[in-house]
């Protein structure tokens, strides 16, 4: 029975080691698999977007087989759970969402979805065109690889490639309109400015201007110039392509050209060479045409040189502008002579000693007075001369002139040695009147003010030439004498009489002039002619309109009138005060922020609906700035004026206009002669 027991107990234990044994294999194998799914999971076989996901990392557990027609494949994936588990799991792959995708093990490549809609038919048909494609030894077809990457890609990486591809087509289209644009914009800038050029002025040229058309008129040289522009545009592009073969021919043409031209200013000057010059040149242009004509840089290379050369004029305008001011206000030689040697005859021959004037006379209200308040002597006497020549009784016209201080011996000497027959001559010294002081003028306490000598007197600062070159006009220097300002106190200056003729010294008078003083003003201060036309001469040129004090006091569409010859009614005068608006204005113009400085606007201002608008045949203006007047309106004017810069006693005058001035003048005087003055 012992040894019975001991068998059972040995084969007991060795079925129990057959079991370990058995179960320890199965676990090997077991591991053996898994270490499979391991290897599986980093070649990932397998996968699904981001985008399809939920939320678990899939992972491919085992070898797929890409047999199309078996749809029942069993596929092992391993993944950890979310306590960290490691899990296998079965899936069908007809199971599988089409977001996922074969990929090859070897190189990584994806391949179709594996969806259960693919057409199998299709796919198919590709494969045995790509291995007929291999078999011929042809290429893959254009665009196969492409397509390939792109299957593999989600649909929404595909939808943002096809809206970045939107989006730079667009932005792409925008800018070249953008360009289109502001070319065509530019090219309408550029006509409009053509428009705005004064092709009046004689000698200017311009292809625009009417004559061009006449068939009559200078086309050679106009042919010329206009082929000297193009050629300098053609050279310009040659230069900026590196094209210097190009470049220096055209210049060398341009050059030879200008001096075939020359100063000619009409065919007839052109030099016997210019036509064949032209036809040389023509052929130049022609063969720059050949090689660098471009419609949008031609006309970028031309409106640069058009926006050049404006810029150039404007700069030369400035410049003018500048020393015609400094031509007009500076004394001539002859001009300072004569004043010199009859001040020195006035006090070496005793004339100073000679106060004969008939008070009776610069008093009476009866007569004919006027006032000329000027510090030239060859210009007051022409004024004199002209109106004592044409006066019909001359015995009844009185003279007021008043000067400075510095040409007062010089003035009264003149007209004491040719006074004119039968008429009152009165000069005075505008120094001798003392009430007219700061206290209670205006002009003259605000001409003591540092910033108002600053403007004047420091050229070289900002604020001056640099800055107001526009008006440079206001820094003549009368502007700095009272003389231009006495006009606003004839009832201080002249308190017994009621009318008074105001002249000023740059007029000459061609009728007789007494009428003036039986017109009825019909209550009105000052009779004056009116200078706007259209919307020229109107007071928003002169006056500041932006300012309230302006804007709410006077209208911008009222009529201009000018100085020069002004009738003025004396005792309507003192009965309205309009000294004292004068007064007040000017104390609000202190700053020079209503108007700039000048007679005319603060006269604007204070005979405001208080001028009666005379004939436009009593005064014709512009003789000293437009050479383009109606010669039959000046010849029929009774007062002409001279007034602008180009006045008739200086080289500067418009030649056309000069005899109506200088046929009063005193040619034989000694004096005249003695400063060679001969007009």
């Amino acid at each position: 029975m012992e040894i019975l027991r001991r068998r059972i107990s040995l084969n007991l234990n060795l079925l129990f080691l057959l079991c370990v044994l058995l179960v320890v294999f199965h676990i090997g194998l077991i591991g053996a698999d898994a270490s499979n799914a391991s290897l599986a999971q980093n070649e990932k076989p397998l996968h699904q977007c981001v985008q399809c996901g939920n939320g678990e990392e899939q992972r491919i557990a085992n070898r797929i087989s890409t047999n199309e027609d078996d749809k029942d494949i069993d596929i092992i994936a391993a993944y950890s759970d979310p306590s960290g588990a490691f899990r296998l799991g079965r899936v069908k792959l007809k199971d599988l969402s089409a977001s996922w995708v074969w990929e090859n093990s070897v190189d990584g490549n994806h391949h179709q979805p594996l969806s259960s809609q693919t057409d199998p038919l299709v796919s198919r048909t590709e494969n045995e065109e790509k291995v007929e494609r291999s078999v011929d030894g042809q290429p893959p077809a254009e665009g196969e690889a492409d397509f390939s990457r792109l299957s593999s890609m989600n649909p929404v990486k595909l939808k943002r490639r096809a809206m970045r591809m939107e989006r730079r087509a667009l932005r792409a289209a925008n800018l070249i309109r953008e360009d289109k644009d502001v070319d065509y914009q530019m090219a309408a800038a550029a006509i409009e400015r053509s428009k705005s050029f004064d092709t009046t002025v004689k000698g200017k040229y311009s292809i625009w201007r009417r004559d061009f058309e006449n068939p009559k008129s200078d086309s050679t040289l106009k042919l010329m110039r206009d082929q000297i522009i193009m050629a300098k545009a053609y050279a310009n592009i040659a230069k900026s392509k590196n094209d210097t073969r190009l470049y220096n021919t055209l210049m060398k043409h341009c050059r030879e050209s200008q001096l075939a031209i020359g100063e000619a200013n009409s065919d007839a000057g052109l030099h016997p060479s210019a036509l064949d010059r032209a036809k040389t040149m023509g052929h130049a242009l022609a063969m720059a045409k050949d090689e660098l004509y471009d419609c949008l840089t031609m006309s970028r290379k031309l409106r640069t040189m058009l926006q050049s050369t404006e810029d150039n004029v404007n700069a030369q305008k400035k410049k003018s502008a500048f020393l015609t001011q400094l031509a007009a206000k500076t004394v001539p030689k002859s001009l300072h002579c004569l004043p010199l040697h009859l001040a020195g005859d006035y006090f070496l021959k005793g004339y100073h000693l000679n106060h004969n004037i008939d008070r009776e006379k610069t008093e009476n209200p009866s007569l004919y007075h006027y006032a000329i308040f000027s510090d030239n002597v060859l210009a007051t006497s022409v004024v004199v001369n002209s109106t004592v020549l044409h006066a019909k009784e001359p015995e009844k016209h009185v003279f007021h002139i008043v000067t400075d201080k510095l040409n007062f011996a010089a003035m009264r000497m003149w007209f004491l040695v040719n006074s004119p027959s039968k008429a009152t001559i009165q000069v005075q010294n505008i120094d001798d009147f003392k009430w007219l002081n700061s206290s209670y003028c205006s002009v003259l306490r605000q001409l003591e003010s540092a910033r108002l000598k600053e403007y004047y007197f420091k050229a070289n600062h900002p604020s001056s030439l640099s800055v107001g070159m526009d008006n440079l006009k206001y820094r003549n220097p009368k502007y700095l004498s009272m003389l231009n300002h006495l006009r606003f106190y004839l009832p201080e200056v002249y308190p017994k009489l009621d009318k008074i003729l105001f002249l000023d010294d740059d007029i000459v008078v061609q009728k007789d002039l007494t009428p003036l003083w039986s017109i009825d003003l019909k209550g009105m201060v000052n009779g004056a002619v009116e200078t706007c036309k259209e919307s020229f001469h109107r007071f928003d040129k002169y006056l500041n309109f932006s300012n309230p004090k302006i804007s709410e006091n006077f209208d911008p569409n009222a009529c201009g009138w000018a100085f020069g010859m002004n009738i003025f009614d004396l005792k309507e005068w003192r009965k309205r005060n309009m000294t004292g608006i004068y007064h007040y204005w000017q104390d609000m113009n202190e700053d020079r922020t209503l108007w700039k400085l000048g007679s005319l606007p603060p006269g604007l201002i204070t005979f405001y609906n208080l001028t009666y608008p005379l004939d436009r045949g009593w005064h014709v203006l512009g003789l000293g700035y437009d050479p383009a007047l109606n010669l039959t309106e000046i010849e029929n004017a009774a007062v002409i004026h001279y007034n602008g810069n180009y006045k008739p006693w200086l080289d500067l005058a418009v030649s056309k206009y000069k005899s109506y001035w200088s046929k009063y003048v005193m040619r034989g005087n000694p004096y005249l002669q003695l400063c060679n003055i001969s007009e």
